[in-house]
């Protein structure tokens, strides 16, 4: 073979390995990325207490573990970007003050029953499997000290109702 018509198949060669190599890169950073998104699961619940529930002759009827959010930041933030909360698990937000309260669901991707409780320990209102994303407000109602949040569904299956009380 003659020598131009030989260099122009070796710049040829190395252009197609080239191309190849760039788009086996391609390829493996669109794979990488959208392996990252699919096993990012959120925000964890780590337990560090345990919540009684109370019913109104003070006979403990069911338990959920909880992460304590006892601060402005862990408040604001409480189960948002939460994707999976582990059956029987749950959040108490603890107050300095007994006041009215309101929560929302924003970026809040599960249902949850949301409880409010007094000073007393005693539940004042109950929201059952909230609405996930919602901007909603839901108040209290009645001034609260604490509020429980667990998987929605929670309070019905162990029969929690208004006036029950809580233990921690």
């Amino acid at each position: 073979m003659d020598q131009p018509l030989m260099r122009n198949l070796s710049k040829l060669n190395k252009l197609i390995l080239s191309v190849i190599l760039l788009y086996s890169v391609l390829i493996n950073c669109g794979e990488s990325k959208n392996k990252n998104q699919e096993s990012y699961n959120g925000r964890v619940v780590v337990p560090e207490q345990t919540v009684y529930f109370l019913d109104t002759k003070l006979n403990s009827i069911s338990s959920v573990e909880v992460q304590i959010s006892d601060d402005v930041m862990e408040r604001s933030q409480g189960l948002m970007d939460v994707r999976r909360l582990p059956v029987n698990h749950g959040m108490l937000f603890i107050f300095e003050d007994e006041e009215p309260l309101s929560f929302w669901m924003v970026n809040t991707p599960l249902p949850l029953d949301i409880m409010y409780v007094n000073s007393d320990s005693v539940i004042v209102s109950i929201y059952h499997s909230t609405t996930p994303f919602s901007e909603n407000g839901l108040p209290s109602g009645f001034p609260a000290k604490y509020v429980v949040e667990t998987n929605g569904g929670y309070a019905i299956n162990y029969g929690i109702e208004k006036g029950y009380r809580i233990r921690f």
